[in-house]
């Protein structure tokens, strides 16, 4: 018997939510598939599947509590009250995932209605990280350590100057690990920090909940509607739904070059900036800055999100570039809640098909700007740089 367990149905990551409330309203009969990718390749001990199931099993006793529902109308006015109803009512369905080991390789899909398994991905990644770590029993550096590092870290980019937030749910050491960073980054008010991605961290530590859309928004749009399509689309969809509210757009689905020839006037003045997530991000802060200048936009009105396996070192030579020219925040994820002397896991999981309304599957992909980034059947990502005329 392990004691690894999610204690809130909101300890996710706030664009799961956001996204969900959207495919609620937009997509409700949709049928999607997840698959784990370990990516990393890493090994699973013996026994680590039913350890996994039981924590997944336990996820379905989860309810969003009054409090819970109250902090989120509170602090997300651009979310519609019958969402958070259906939250209200809302249970993981431990049968939607299934589990399988043989030998030291793991397999985790999640198949279902999207409005349902959209929730799955994060817990489910950040509860085999944290299993990893215990039944391999691997030692992580002491509590005052993670909150002195943690703390250096926070000072260091306090004395850059530049905003940052809390992304790590994902591929965190665990639940206790993330909660001492929380602890560490909001002990000083004059800090630059300004939120997580964790719902239910920001709840707890009073910070503000930050995220917008991920991947699988536009891969959905691109298995829906076709791969020239999709970023339109996606994004179009986007403003129906929030209305201006929650402007950050990814931009390296089909990557960045596609994104801006779509990310025409209309949707570069309404968003108030993008996310870096792949490539060399210098390169691509020439790129959006450029993009702005040709629309008539000042670019100190914009911003970048970098969010690319931050550390202190990327995060400087960023600043240094990009300072004076555009606005700039960071969201730094597993060197801050993985930063604990063990070699962070490499694992995520992907969006991999979406039914058709003939039950035939839709694979999806994704062409980041980098090509070990690559996620999706060989012969659609073939297909989808065809036709998006994208050249190695």
């Amino acid at each position: 018997m392990n004691d690894v367990r999610l204690n809130s149905i909101l300890d996710n990551d706030f664009y799961k939510i956001t996204m969900q409330n959207a495919v609620v309203k937009l997509f409700p009969g949709s049928i999607v598939k997840y698959e784990f990718i370990n990516r990393g390749k890493h090994h699973f001990p013996d026994g680590f599947d039913a350890a996994l199931k039981e924590a997944v099993n336990k996820m379905a006793e989860l309810k969003l509590t009054k409090e819970e529902k109250k902090f989120m109308a509170r602090t997300c006015p651009y979310i519609d009250l019958p969402y958070l109803d259906f939250l209200e009512g809302y249970h993981y369905d431990p049968s939607e995932v299934k589990i399988h080991q043989e030998g030291g390789d793991l397999s985790v899909t999640v198949e279902g209605l999207w409005y349902r398994t959209i929730l799955w991905e994060v817990p489910l990644l950040a509860l085999i990280s944290e299993l990893h770590y215990e039944m391999n029993h691997m030692e992580r550096d002491s509590n005052e350590v993670v909150m002195s590092k943690t703390i250096e870290k926070a000072e260091s980019l306090g004395r850059l100057g530049v905003t940052f937030a809390e992304f790590g749910t994902r591929r965190r050491h665990s639940y206790k690990v993330q909660n001492l960073v929380m602890e560490a980054l909001t002990k000083k008010k004059e800090s630059t920090f300004i939120g997580s991605s964790n719902v239910h961290f920001a709840m707890k530590y009073g910070v503000k909940p930050i995220g917008t859309h991920a991947h699988e928004w536009f891969m959905f749009h691109a298995a829906e509607y076709g791969f020239k399509m999709a970023n339109e689309m996606a994004l179009e969809h986007w403003v129906d739904v929030y209305r201006g509210d929650l402007g950050v757009a990814l931009s390296d689905t089909y990557t960045t070059d596609v994104f801006f020839q779509q990310f025409d006037k209309k949707f570069a003045k309404l968003f108030d900036g993008v996310r870096h997530d792949s490539g060399d991000a210098l390169e691509f802060a020439d790129k959006t800055i450029a993009h702005y200048q040709r629309n008539g936009i000042n670019p100190m009105f914009k911003y970048i999100i970098f969010s690319d396996a931050l550390n202190l070192e990327k995060v400087e030579e960023i600043t240094n570039y990009c300072r004076g020219k555009i606005g700039i925040s960071f969201g730094i994820g597993t060197n801050l809640t993985n930063d604990v002397g063990l070699k962070p896991m490499n694992i995520v999981m992907k969006l991999i098909g979406v039914q058709a309304p003939n039950k035939e599957w839709i694979p999806t992909v994704k062409l980041s700007d980098e090509h070990g980034k690559y996620t999706g059947d060989p012969k659609m990502i073939e297909l989808a740089k065809e036709f998006l005329r994208i050249k190695d």
